[in-house]
């Protein structure tokens, strides 16, 4: 048995379905009250589950993986550094 209050509610169907296949909005129950249209509201869900795509896309492909190879390349770097320091220091030279 459901019980509880009826909601509105905007489905976004995703544009790139590899990450969702859709966003779900649940909306105020005073925003259609103060002035703003149905096809405001919808953009505005829109916009958001873009944004989100956006935001969560950012270093994924090319630009990712040239990220995560100048990371692994930073860390060896400094890893050597510490080792060769560790090994001249304890030669006693």
């Amino acid at each position: 048995m459901v019980q509880g209050v009826s909601r509105q509610v905007i489905v976004v169907r995703s544009p790139d379905p590899r990450l969702f296949e859709q966003a779900i909005f649940i909306v105020k129950e005073n925003a259609f009250g103060s002035g703003v249209s149905a096809d405001a509201v919808v953009q505005e869900a829109q916009r958001v589950a873009r944004g989100y795509i956006r935001q969560n896309t950012k270093t994924k492909g090319a630009k990712g993986a040239l990220y995560r190879l100048l990371y692994f390349l930073l860390g060896a770097l400094l890893s050597s550094g510490v080792w060769g320091t560790a090994l001249f220091l304890a030669s006693g030279i």
